[in-house]
């Protein structure tokens, strides 16, 4: 990047995976000395650049963060503050917020790029991905007026699975089918409750076991209903052409006991959880009498416009039954590779892996806009 060319970067999100990324961007800014952070922003309070260049120091933001008295920024605020700014501005979103998502149109049609992990933005109505899609930068586009979004992290955390679904889909493939273990969580789980060698442990312990390891979320039934892996096969969907609706659009399989639905707290679920574990150990018996483990998967088949997210049974010699720990496992089945998918494989959950995503989409932007 030539002198002078300076990019700035806003960050909402200073927490688990914003702090990686804070820490990650230090390091990139010794290969890339035109950066200039310039706002770091949460939701109890911000911490803005008086002079955006040099911008915030990255060796004390946390300090500089915690002393602050500057109060949150609004969306429309952060969009105002962007703006005055002269240069290249890239919003960093660590969030999973909602409102932040419905702004990317505005933030992309001010010349503003974003960077995020945030599913809700490309997974929720099909309205908003039409929109961002149409707000941001296109080679039909004037050149400058539109700012690029990359979103590498909202499915598999650092795994290149959008990537490789772009270069696919962008090299004249055509993609018939993808199918995976898209959470960190539900692999953890399964490879612990249904593993190839022993029996596993009760289905409740395990769910303890994860969430005390913090691979659930404070509130497992956030993981246990299906929607997270639901709205990731959206994404992959909508990328692949197919017009999916959101996440009421196909079958989701939620293994929530119909009876702990409406149980009012996530340690009331934890307390009453033991009390379904028969129904766990029966699917997973059943499997085992056919030599089987079972899993819980995703799967789009392109072909039929098809999605589905559930529990299936597998060889134990297949890929998917042969996962560890919490990893993900996505195959792409095309034209160009037959009946021999690329497969990603890998970490699919965790702060560290996740940012380094959203620093690996930062770069390109950098790239792109230089």
């Amino acid at each position: 990047m030539s002198e002078g060319n300076q990019v700035y970067i806003a960050v909402i999100g200073a927490g688990g995976v914003g702090r990686h990324f804070l820490h990650q961007l230090t390091h990139l800014t010794h290969t890339h000395p035109n950066l200039s952070l310039i706002l770091i922003s949460r939701t109890s309070k911000s911490l803005r650049a008086t002079d955006p260049s040099p911008g915030l120091s990255l060796s004390t933001w946390e300090a500089d963060l915690a002393a602050s008295k500057q109060s949150p920024l609004t969306i429309s605020q952060t969009i105002h503050f962007l703006t005055e700014t002269h240069g290249h501005c890239i919003l960093v979103d660590n969030t999973s917020s909602p409102e932040v998502a419905n702004a990317y149109p505005e933030i992309l049609r001010r010349g503003i790029s974003v960077v995020t992990p945030n599913k809700k933005a490309f997974s929720s109505d099909l309205a908003l991905w039409k929109a961002i899609q149409e707000s941001s930068y296109r080679p039909t586009t004037p050149y400058n007026t539109r700012g690029l979004v990359y979103h590498e992290s909202s499915v598999g955390a650092g795994l290149p699975i959008i990537s490789t679904l772009k270069d696919l889909i962008d090299t004249g493939d055509k993609v018939k089918k993808i199918e995976g273990v898209f959470s960190g969580t539900m692999s953890f789980l399964f490879n612990n409750f249904a593993p190839l060698e022993g029996k596993g442990g009760k289905w409740s312990a395990e769910v303890t076991k994860a969430k005390e390891a913090g691979y659930t979320e404070p509130d497992p039934r956030d993981d246990l209903n299906g929607v997270d892996v639901a709205r990731k096969l959206v994404i992959l969907a909508r990328i692949c052409g197919l017009e999916v609706e959101n996440t009421d659009a196909f079958p989701v399989q939620s293994l929530i006991p119909k009876e702990l639905e409406g149980v009012g707290s996530g340690e009331e679920f934890m307390e009453k959880l033991p009390g379904y574990d028969r129904s766990m150990e029966e699917v997973k018996n059943e499997a085992e009498k056919k030599g089987k483990v079972v899993r819980f998967v995703g799967s789009i088949d392109v072909e039929r416009k098809a999605l589905k997210v559930g529990l299936e049974e597998f060889d134990k010699g297949h890929p998917i039954a042969g996962l560890k720990g919490s990893d993900n496992i996505i195959s792409f089945y095309t034209e160009r590779y037959g009946s021999n998918p690329l497969i990603v494989q890998g970490a699919g959950a965790g702060g560290a892996v996740t940012a380094m995503g959203v620093t690996a989409d930062l770069i390109k932007v950098i790239q792109r806009l230089s």
